[in-house]
Formats: structure tokens, sequence, C-alpha cells
């Protein structure tokens, strides 16, 4: 460790923090894993004799399994069964109306006359071709009712000649029946009656708790009831036809519309014993469990059970020390080597114990699989408890550590959990090359997360490739053609489903407890329309268009120098929120009025420069932004002095005779940290050169060039960038990156006659994020040299 320079800089009390992180995984896996760890005590069956007295070492507090599965299966039986009523019965009345007004119109038009055909045709052609269209129009009417042709009603109809008045009796019995409820089975209904049904009204969802049935009708009493309405119909139309053809037709067209909805029923059920609370039996500390000689009951057996659990829990802590110092070695060695590597040093501790986390879980995971396959493989003698190891989904470790700390480090897991896996369940090399070649495949194809459904992509790939390993493994046993074959085929595939829909779960929780953030969370925080952003272009509409032009200067560069690019865009957006609390302290957003600086001392006013980052970092964790984005925004600005109202101070201490001396100049340099990440230094970067660039009075290309390599010396002078990892070839690349973004936003423009220039009002430097035209990249004779051995530095 004393050879790795990264680890010297590191403090020592939190290296020793995470070593001994380390040890505690070791201690963790070593109890489950180290062969024969367990000394089971005596197991027994129900109806076995005891051979023992058995006392309870502790207080024990078990679940009374026979009582509680009683008290939910009383819950479930309370619960109303779920009927659904459809008042409409799929738009009966609106089919009704259709057919009647096609058939109208085919046997009864409104004008008789027909058009002049263009050739002269026969009387007996034109009966035919009419007698086709009514036998078609007869058709259509019974299939848009949806019910079975019935000539004699349909003579009826047109004997009435499909009158409206028809249409309004049948319309307003079916309604009056339908909005009652027909049911098809009233003795399977009346069963109901005790604890009543819960009526769904699919037309607008809403839910009625019945209990007289005495409203519904069976089909034949519906037909009845209509059939009783005859002889008001024939008073109110003054026909028999009418009454006649409307009573007929409403009992044809009368339907169950009441069914009961069974999957909304046992639904309603399963959460209704899921609400009920278990039911426990008490045990105190040496209180007998069973005598010697005493027959085993349930409720012995269950007993018996909890006190086993607490021997073998005792005997693991007495067994694990050996192999927990073998697999604390075996871990610390890893992580000297450097083999444990994240991408950012930034929250190290963070992802370390996430690394861990996942570690142990995957690894529990794997031991406790291991026993229920073995449980399995017993009730199923042809099938051995190797093959159902096949559907361990192993991968989806790989799969969140590959998404949250880099393809890197998804190795690194991979190659530790599959030497574990395949330790627990004595699966050899054969399951070592399984779990690896998944795990690594896996921690491939989710390494770019942009969109959820990759995961359930990956997860059938995995599948995939797991059926090829699973054949290769059965080839080389020998037991290719056999039904443990087509089992181990299954049961590989699910295991790669499985680990796309775990990850696809888990992941949302591991950004919540770990802070971390997704490509997916910055395309969402990188919405235009997300609230903070949308209040920083009204409150600083200025500071807004600045930080649009920085993410985008910030992303282009981070393409060039294997940055995450979404990262410094959405952090570009968020870094200068701080500035909404008092926008119009600095230039950009003063737009062109008077420049409140004036008034202010320059301590002051170096004051609220200052704020702004705190500001900013206060909202972003009061909108809960990630971790990542609050960190960059507390580093954008590194240490960096405030050289305008430093040089201002200076200046006003020596016009009153003070000396320049007793103005400190830590009191005019931001608190930083400095950038830690590519992300932060690039932002900073893209900040002051955005800054410097616009206020160029003239933005030509070689003064913008000039401009970007000045700010970049500048900074690279001023060792803000000296705690993250931008290189000088990085900074080369940043530098030409932003030069070709400047110059396609500082394009050619008019050129305005040289009185309106000199009229124009200049700016006075507000913010020492907005430079001064001469630290911009004008000239400097004092320092001329210093600039251009900077440069040369650079390699610029």
């Amino acid at each position: 460790m004393g050879n790795n320079p990264s680890l010297i800089k590191r403090p020592y009390r939190l290296e020793g923090l995470r070593l001994l992180l380390l040890i505690l995984m070791s201690l963790i896996i070593s109890m489950f894993l180290f062969p024969d760890i367990f000394e089971r005590p005596r197991t027994y069956n129900l109806g076995d004799v005891s051979q023992e007295d058995i006392k309870a070492t502790r207080d024990l507090l078990i679940e009374n399994d026979e009582l509680t599965e009683k008290n939910r299966e009383e819950a479930a039986a309370a619960v109303p069964s779920v009927y659904d009523i459809d008042p409409d019965a799929s738009d009966l009345v609106l089919r009704l109306q259709e057919a009647m007004s096609e058939a109208r119109d085919v046997f009864f038009p409104e004008s008789a006359e027909e058009a002049v055909p263009a050739l002269q045709v026969d009387k007996k052609t034109l009966e035919a071709q009419k007698k086709e269209q009514q036998a078609l129009a007869q058709e259509q009417f019974f299939q848009t009712l949806e019910i079975s042709p019935d000539q004699k009603i349909f003579n009826e109809l047109i004997k009435a000649e499909f009158a409206a008045g028809i249409e309004e009796n049948v319309s307003e019995l079916l309604t009056e029946v339908l909005n009652k409820g027909v049911v098809g089975n009233t003795m399977v209904l009346m069963s109901q009656q005790q604890k009543g049904i819960t009526l769904v009204n699919l037309e607008n969802l809403d839910q009625t708790l019945v209990t007289d049935f005495s409203r519904f009708y069976s089909i034949e009493g519906a037909k009845n009831y209509i059939k009783s309405r005859r002889e008001e119909i024939r008073e109110k139309t003054e026909s028999s036809v009418y009454a006649n053809a409307s009573v007929n037709l409403a009992s044809l067209l009368v339907r169950i519309n009441v069914t009961p909805d069974s999957r909304e029923t046992q639904l309603r059920k399963e959460l209704a014993r899921e609400a009920v609370k278990p039911s426990f039996y008490q045990v105190k500390t040496g209180e007998m469990i069973v005598r010697e000689g005493e027959l085993i009951e349930a409720e012995h057996l269950v007993k018996l059970t909890a006190e086993n659990k607490l021997i073998e829990e005792k005997n693991t802590l007495r067994r694990a020390p050996g192999m927990a110092a073998l697999l604390a070695i075996f871990f610390i060695v890893i992580y000297i080597s450097g083999s444990i590597r994240f991408k950012s040093h930034a929250n190290e501790d963070r992802q370390l114990i996430f690394f861990v986390t996942t570690l142990v879980v995957m690894f529990l995971l794997t031991w406790v699989y291991n026993f229920i396959a073995e449980d399995i493989s017993r009730g199923f003698r042809s099938l051995s408890d190797n093959t159902l190891l096949f559907a361990l989904p192993i991968a989806c470790g790989s799969m969140l550590i590959a998404i949250f700390q880099g393809i890197g480090m998804a190795f690194v897991f991979s190659m530790i959990i599959s030497i574990l896996s395949s330790l627990v369940t004595q699966g050899g090399d054969e399951f070592f090359i399984y779990y690896f070649a998944s795990s690594l495949f896996a921690a491939h194809w989710v390494k770019d997360y942009r969109q959820r459904g990759i995961l359930i992509r990956t997860g059938a790939k995995v599948g995939l490739i797991n059926i090829l390993l699973c054949l290769s493994m059965e080839i080389n046993n020998g037991t290719l053609f056999s039904i443990e074959s087509i089992v181990a085929v299954i049961a590989g595939f699910l295991g790669g489903i499985l680990a796309g829909v775990i990850t696809t779960g888990i992941i949302p929780l591991v950004e919540m407890s770990f802070g971390f953030t997704t490509d997916l969370k910055l395309l969402e925080l990188a919405n235009l329309d997300q609230p903070l952003l949308r209040e920083l272009m009204v409150q600083a509409p200025g500071t807004y268009h600045h930080s649009v032009i920085v993410s985008s200067m910030a992303e282009a560069s981070a393409k060039a120098i294997n940055a995450n690019p979404l990262l410094a865009k959405v952090a570009a957006y968020y870094h200068d929120i701080g500035k909404m609390k008092k926008p119009l302290y600095f230039i950009e957003n003063q737009m062109g009025g008077e420049n409140r600086h004036d008034k202010l001392a320059p301590s002051l006013s170096s004051l609220i420069i200052l704020s702004h980052v705190k500001d900013g970092v206060e909202l972003a964790k009061k909108h809960k932004l990630n971790r990542e984005i609050i960190d960059i925004i507390e580093q954008h600005q590194g240490t960096k002095l405030i050289t305008y109202f430093y040089e201002k101070a200076k200046e006003q201490a020596a016009s009153r005779g003070s000396k320049s001396a007793n103005i400190k100049e830590e009191d005019y340099r931001y608190p930083g940290p400095k950038p830690q990440t590519k992300e932060a230094g690039l932002i900073m970067l893209a900040d002051m050169v955005e800054a410097a660039t616009r206020a160029l009075s003239d933005p030509s290309p070689a003064r913008v060039q000039g401009t970007v390599q000045k700010i970049i010396n500048k900074v690279f002078a001023d060792g803000q960038l000296d705690e993250c990892e931008i290189t000088l070839k990085d900074l080369h690349l940043i530098a030409k990156s932003f030069n070709v973004t400047l110059s396609g936003i500082f394009h050619y423009r008019i050129e305005y006659p040289d009185s309106t220039l000199k009229n124009m009002k200049k700016a006075d430097n507000g913010d020492t994020d907005h430079i001064q035209e001469e630290d911009a990249g004008g000239k400097f004779p004092g320092n001329k040299k210093d600039d251009e051995k900077g440069l040369r530095r650079l390699g610029l």
C-alpha cells in the first residue's frame, strides 16, 4: 500500500475504515460459506417422539401459522363478491337506432321516385334488385343488433314501417330493465345475500354495496316485465301493431348485463388476507418446549423450528473466523492492488459501500437459493439440485455495478461473485465459468444505460447466452438428451430474465439510498421544463442563457476527454442556480441597468458574489437534486480569486492611505473545494470562457481563440485543476472543442458604424464569472512573458 501514491494521499483514518469494511464483508460471507459451518441440531417431524427435554434458550416470538391462516380465511370470506353492471349493454340502444334507421331507409325510403337508369331496365329486374336489397337489409339488421334472425318480428316491424315510435318504446324498455340489472343465475346471486355484493358500474366506475337483490331481473323475469307493458304501450300509441312489435323486439334484445368479476373479487380477498396481522406464540426463556417421550405436535414443531434456528446462529459465530481471515486477505489484496478503482475518487466511501453491499446481498441471495434448490430437488428425484442453479439471477449484481460504477468495476465484481457462488453451490469450475460469462455479458450490454427497456432486453440476451452455456455443460456431462437438460435450458433462460426484472426494480432504490445518478435520471433533469430551471429562466434570464451556452460547451468537450457528456450538460444547467436569490447583483441579469455594486464596498460585493455557490447548494438540496450535481455546483468555482473586487479593494485602501497589505486575498476567494472530477473542472472552464468571450467587443475567431487559451492557462496556473483528473492533453482537446462551439455562437454579424459603437456603454464587472475585456484576452503588457510561458506549458 505504501507504493501506491493515490493511497498515500488519503487520510489514514478513512483508509482504515475502508479496510475495516472489507474485513466486515469477509466475516459476513464466511458465516455462510465455510464448509460444514452449521452444526445442525436434532430435527423432528410431526408425530415423532421426543428423545429429550428441550427448553427455550431465550425469549421467542413465533408466528402461529394455523391461527393466522384461519383469521385470513375469515377475512377473505367476508369480502363481498364484485359484479360488473353494464347499463348500456355494449351500446345496445345506439345499435338499435342504427339498425332501425338503415332498415327504414331501405324498406320505406322517403321518396319513392328512383333515378332513371342510363339503360332501359325492365320491371322484373327492378323488382329483383329491390328484393335483394331488402334481404341484405334484413340480414344487416340482425347482425347490427347481434341477435339471431326472427322473421316474425321482422315482419311485424315491416308492417309497422319501422316507425320511430317503436324505436323509442324499445329503447325505453331496455334502458329501464338494464339500469336495474339482468343476471344470468339468480341462485348463485342469492347465495351472496348475507354479505351482499359490490356492484361496479362500468360506465362511470361507481361502486355500490347491494344487499337487496330484488332489484335484479333474470332473463325470464325481464321478458315478463317487458310483456306486462304491452297494454300500456298499446294505449299510448293507439296501435296494437306498434305495441306488439315493441314488446317482441325488446324481449328479443334483452340480455344479461350483470356479470361476476372473479379476478377483482380474488384480488380484494387477497388484500383482505394480507391486511390480517399474524398471530404469535410467546415463549419465555427456560420454558419447556417438549418433554422426553412426548409426541411432537404441530405447536411443538413450530417452537422447535424457531429454537433450532437460534442454535444454528450461535454455531456460525463459533466457526467463522478462519474463513473470514482468508477472505479478508483476499479482498484487501484486491483493494490495495488497485483492482477496485471507481470512475471518480469523489465520494469513494459511498461507492465502496455500495460495491460491498451489492456483493454481500448477491452472495446471500445465492446462499438462500442454494438451499431452496436442494429442497426442490428432493421432491423430484429425476432432477439434481445443480440443474436448478442455472436459474440463479447472478447477473443482476454485475448489471447494477456496471450502471453505477462502470464496466471495469463490473469485471472485478463478476469475478469475485462468480468465485463465491461456485463455492457456496459446490458447482466447481463449470459453474464459475457459467456465472462469470453471463455476468460479463450482462455488464457489457447495460454499460450505456439510458432506457429502462434495455434492462429487460439485456435479461433476454443473457438468457440466450445462459442457454448456450447450459447446453455446453450438459454435453460435457453427457446428459444432453434428458429431461434434466430441458429443465436446465429453461432455468438458464429464466435466470437471465429474472436478472433484468430484478435490476429494473432495484435501480430506483439504489438511486435513493446511495444518491447515485443514472443517465436516465440525468435525462429527466435535462428537461428544461423542470421547475427549478423554469424559475431560473424567470428570475435570472441572463444566468439561464449563460447556463444553456455553458451546457453546450461542456457537453461537446466532455465527449472529447472521455467524461460523462450528459452529467456535464445537466450540471451546467444547474451550476449557477444560486444566483436566483440576488439576480440583479450579477452583470448578465442587469440588462443595461445600473450596477448595484457601484454603491457597495468591495468586501460586501465579494460576499454577495461568493454566496451564490452556497445558495446554489441549498437550492439543489431543497429540490433534491442528485449528489453528483450538488458536488459540481459546490466545486465549479473552486478557490478562484474574485480579481475585480480584490483589486478594487486594494485601490481604495491605497487612496485612503491605508496599506493594501491589510486586504487579505483569502477573503476574496471562493471557499472551494476545487473540482474533484473531470465534469466539475470542465464546467469551471466553460463557465469562465463563456463569460470572458461574451465580454469581447469584437468576438472574432482569433480573439475568441486567444481568450480560450488565456482563460485555460489562468485556471491551470492558479492550480484549480490540481485535484481532478484533467490532463494537459485533455486541456488541449477542451480548448479545441470550445473554439468550435464558440465559433458557432459568435458567427459573422453585420458591422455597425464606429459612431454607434462609441455610444454603446461598456458595463462594469459585477461578477467574477464575467471577466473584463482585458481579462478576456486583451493585452497585458506586464504579464505577456508569463502568459506566453504558461501557454507553452499547456501545449496551446
